[in-house]
């Protein structure tokens, strides 16, 4: 245990300058993304170009790809909480999915996860190839869900990150995996912070 807290003080203080910038922005990124400020998505762009570095070279290519989903995302979520020009302090509502497209959602994610898990497999040296495609699916599914204002986007990336320190930490990449572990209580706090802000249900027609 006093090895693996050495790896991980080893990283926060004598890792390359890439990686304590990405710890940083994906800290604040996230941070911002709960308290629903724009400036998530600047500092999101960059904090996704600098991990999509890191994943390529530690051999976690769907990771490394799906950095590239996300700025898409990201430069798209900018566009759409700031859109509506009549509510200029809350562009977009938090809410719920309806049940029929949280099933649709959820059968994506899975889908996605086997077909590129089984690509993977077959046609790169990747290290973990189904924990790696599932990471990248429902990385992709959370932030889609993220820039929409769905709450269920911070459940999404509860598991995400659960799943994503397992794999790092079995990779011995003991330095990601404590940022997951960041992330994944970054994730609990949006979940409550997101709940309070949580759009009033319309009252339904008797």
């Amino acid at each position: 245990m006093d090895a693996i807290w050495e790896n991980i003080w080893r990283g926060l203080t004598e890792a390359k300058p890439l990686d304590q910038a990405n710890l940083a922005l994906g800290i604040v990124g996230v941070g911002l993304m709960i308290r629903r400020s724009l400036w998530a998505f600047p500092v999101g762009l960059v904090a996704v170009s600098a991990q999509g570095v890191l994943f390529w070279e530690a051999r976690f290519y769907a990771d490394a790809v799906l950095q590239g989903f996300f700025f898409a995302c990201l430069a798209y979520g900018w566009w759409h909480w700031r859109r509506d020009p009549a509510n200029e302090s809350e562009p977009a509502r938090v809410s719920w999915l309806p049940p029929r497209a949280r099933a649709g959602w959820l059968a994506t994610g899975l889908a996605l996860s086997l077909g590129w898990g089984a690509w993977l497999q077959t046609h790169t040296d990747a290290a973990m190839p189904y924990r790696d495609a599932f990471i990248a699916a429902f990385s992709l599914v959370g932030q889609v869900l993220q820039v929409r204002k769905h709450l269920e986007n911070w459940i999404v990336w509860l598991v995400v990150n659960a799943v994503a320190i397992a794999a790092y930490w079995k990779a011995d990449l003991a330095y990601t995996a404590f940022l997951y572990a960041v992330y994944l209580l970054l994730a609990a706090l949006g979940l409550r912070a997101w709940r309070r802000a949580l759009a009033p249900t319309p009252p339904t027609t008797p």
